[in-house]
């Protein structure tokens, strides 16, 4: 009841403008960013490799989700649970080597309880095995170019060779965010998960603020008596998505604390203008050898710009650039970007564009069709 009660005390707080150089943060190591446009907000040892603990396991979702959304892996399948997994030690929901499992359940246990045995089955279920697993986790470290990360396990039980930086913690949140399910697991803060043998696990989320800040919808706790108390937090207000990471704090009020100074420093500090939408057409492209010559592009995501509070929004300069184009093409494939600049020729952000529709490859009914439509416009 004490930690609620201090939680509700530093959230009922009335928001002030507060300066970047006043947070007084007792983390090891923090950061702040803005989740659209990758923009740092606020940084303090931002790029010290430290201990990560259980935020380990954004990057063993990244994974999941990746495959999920590719459809190699689907939420109803079943994990079967191996000795491996059942032997995990740490944080976790005891689960018997035997018992069979969805996708879907197991991510609730690591969302929501932070379970290493669930991330352990999860892992052995996508890769094969969990070594595999992990050269994949390095793997997907370098593709991000994180310079303070590596990996020697799924789940961030403390390893000297296992470690991370709140930049790389908060560049791997921003990946992950880019799969918009993972929130319906890391926003919920309880449920029940039935056993095979018809009991239940009470699952409630270790991070709090899921319940106690409004906004907060993720992301990810961590705890070892090395790395000590560390958080990634994401909230959204106003279409400002913001991702905030500390790491070495000593108490989990401390954790907290500092978790709610970000968030009330970027919310009460900038603000998003939205420039173009998700989904607005920005000009055509010719499809080689497609049934339709052209196609309308459209933008893969919002495009925004980040300002300061009181800052106005300026007139912007579009620079599209794409590749040639070659039937079939499908919605959601990237086919080039968008830049977008400011009055002050200012790089404000860069966004993927992509096809209106699915273009398919034409046959050779279509190509008699399009070169009869073209001898009788010259009769």
């Amino acid at each position: 009841m004490k930690k609620i009660i201090f939680l509700l005390t530093v959230l009922i707080i009335p928001l002030k403008i507060v300066k970047a150089d006043t947070l007084s943060l007792k983390a090891k190591s923090a950061i702040l960013i803005d989740q659209n446009t990758g923009e740092i907000l606020y940084k303090q040892n931002e790029n010290e490799k430290r201990p990560m603990a259980s935020m380990t396991k954004i990057m063993s979702l990244l994974l999941i989700m990746e495959k999920i959304d590719t459809g190699a892996l689907n939420y109803d399948d079943e994990v079967v649970i191996s000795d491996v997994a059942s032997s995990m030690g740490g944080s976790q929901i005891f689960l018997q080597t035997g018992d069979k499992y969805t996708v879907n359940e197991l991510l609730k246990a690591v969302a929501m309880s932070s379970a290493n045995d669930a991330i352990t089955a999860l892992a052995e279920k996508t890769y094969g095995s969990k070594e595999a697993f992990i050269e994949a986790m390095n793997n997907k470290a370098k593709e991000l170019k994180l310079k303070n990360t590596n990996f020697v396990n799924v789940h961030g039980l403390d390893d000297e060779n296992h470690y991370s930086s709140a930049y790389d913690m908060a560049i791997m949140a921003k990946e992950l965010l880019k799969h918009e399910d993972i929130l319906k697991y890391t926003s919920v803060y309880e449920e029940y998960l039935k056993r095979p043998d018809g009991s239940q696990i009470w699952l409630v989320n270790t991070n709090k603020l899921v319940r106690f800040y409004d906004g907060v919808d993720g992301l990810k706790t961590g705890y070892t008596s090395t790395a000590g108390y560390c958080l990634t937090s994401t909230a959204k207000k106003n279409n400002l998505r913001l991702i905030g990471v500390v790491m070495g704090e000593e108490t989990i009020e401390d954790r907290s604390q500092d978790t709610v100074k970000l968030l009330n420093y970027g919310f009460n500090m900038y603000k998003v203008n939205l420039i173009k939408k998700k989904g607005e057409i920005i000009g055509r492209i010719k499809v080689e050898g497609g049934k339709k010559d052209y196609e309308d592009i459209i933008l893969m995501e919002d495009a925004t710009e980040l300002l300061k509070i009181n800052d106005k929004s300026s007139n912007y300069r579009f620079e599209l650039s794409t590749n040639k184009i070659k039937a079939p093409v499908k919605k959601e494939e990237v086919i080039g970007k968008i830049k977008i600049f400011n009055e002050q020729n200012k790089l404000v952000n860069e966004v993927g564009v992509t096809v209106k529709e699915n273009v398919e490859k034409a046959n050779i009914l279509n190509f008699f069709v399009k070169n009869l439509k073209i001898a009788l416009s010259f009769i």
